[in-house]
Parts: structure tokens; sequence; C-alpha cells
């Protein structure tokens, strides 16, 4: 970019560098804070992965224990409600909106007779109870994770425009204005000083004649 070198123009383009840096720093931080942030999630997704696991394997080992005593459990499966106790909100790092779903805790209620059922049975719908949960925070923390990569990807996409385009054309456009200015100072003042010495060479044989 081309500016004409003048004091005002020099005076913007520092403003507008030192806004440039200003704000590099500002998204460097905030880079830096949400990956750390990721980092954290991260690492908890990967225990919450292991733990679902675990948790999904013990709860189908107990549902084929309880269709082998009983039979199919359709029945007893279809008397159990309707999940309606999540809720969804969200917290805000560093101006990226990240979901809290939460499960209202409530007392495990048993909606089937004892009668003519089994412990395993029992066992299953604790299990499932279980990795419904673990579900829910998992849901959780993978979204929160997605949407953080996202807003990184685009920080980092602004920090390289500041730090590869715009901090090098402003420190490029005040090095050229401010080189400019000198240079037609320097210009100037060279300017005077011949002019004062043709006025001094001048003055000299009028001095000589009033002599």
């Amino acid at each position: 970019m081309q500016v004409f070198p003048t004091k005002g123009n020099l005076i913007a383009m520092k403003r507008s560098l030192s806004l440039a840096l200003l704000g590099y720093d500002l998204l460097d931080r905030k880079r830096n804070i949400l990956i750390h942030e990721l980092m954290t999630l991260v690492d908890k997704a990967a225990q919450l992965r292991a733990s679902i696991e675990d948790t999904y394997k013990d709860a189908y080992a107990d549902l084929m224990q309880a269709n082998i005593s009983l039979g199919l459990i359709t029945p007893y499966a279809e008397s159990i409600p309707i999940e309606n106790g999540l809720s969804l909100t969200s917290k805000s790092v560093m101006g990226v909106e990240l979901p809290r779903v939460s499960l209202d805790a409530q007392e495990l209620d048993i909606n089937y007779g004892f009668l003519n059922t089994t412990s395993q049975l029992d066992r299953a719908y604790l299990a499932f109870d279980k990795v419904k949960k673990t579900t829910v925070m998992l849901a959780e923390v993978e979204n929160s994770i997605y949407r953080l990569s996202v807003a990184i990807r685009k920080t980092q996409k602004r920090a390289n425009a500041l730090q590869n385009i715009i901090i090098p054309r402003d420190s490029a456009a005040v090095k050229f204005i401010s080189d400019s200015l000198e240079e037609k100072e320097r210009e100037e003042f060279s300017r005077l000083k011949v002019i004062k010495a043709v006025k001094l060479k001048r003055q000299r044989p009028l001095d000589k004649k009033e002599d």
C-alpha cells in the first residue's frame, strides 16, 4: 500500500499499527485461553468415553441376562417413562458460547412390578440409568470441544491476518512515511543552508563597498 508521506498520514498509520498490535495481543491471549479450555475438555472427554464404553458393556450384559431370564422385556421397558428432565443453558468463555446440559436429579423410580421380574432386570435398569447420565455429560463435553475448535480456528485465522498482513503492511507504511519526511527535512535543511550561504555571499560585497 502506497500512502502520501504527510505528518497526518504518519499519525494515522501509527494509530492503525498500534491498534493492529493490540488486536493481535488480545487474539493471542484469547487463543491461548481457548486452547487451555479445549485441552481440559479433551482429557475429560477421554475419561468419559472410557467410562461410557464400560457402562454400555455392563448395561448390555445385564440386559442380555434379563432377556434370558424373562424372555423379551419389551413390556417392562415400555413402563419406563420418557426422560423429560433435560435442560440446556450456556456459559461464555472468551465470547464462545458453550452448552451446559443438565439432567434433573430425581429419585430413581421403579415402574414395573417385582412379582414377575428378576434382579437381572433391576441391574439392567440401573445400568442404563447410569448410561443416560454419562451420555448427557459426554454430549455437553463433545459439543463444547467442537465449538471451541471452531472458535480457535477463527481466532487463529484473524491473528495470522494481523501478524502476516496488516502489521507488516502498517509497519512498512510507517517506515516509508517516516523516511520520506526525514529525507524531506534534510533536503529542506540543506536548501536553507544554501540560501543562507548565498545571502551571506551577496551581503559581503555590499559590506566592503560601505567600508
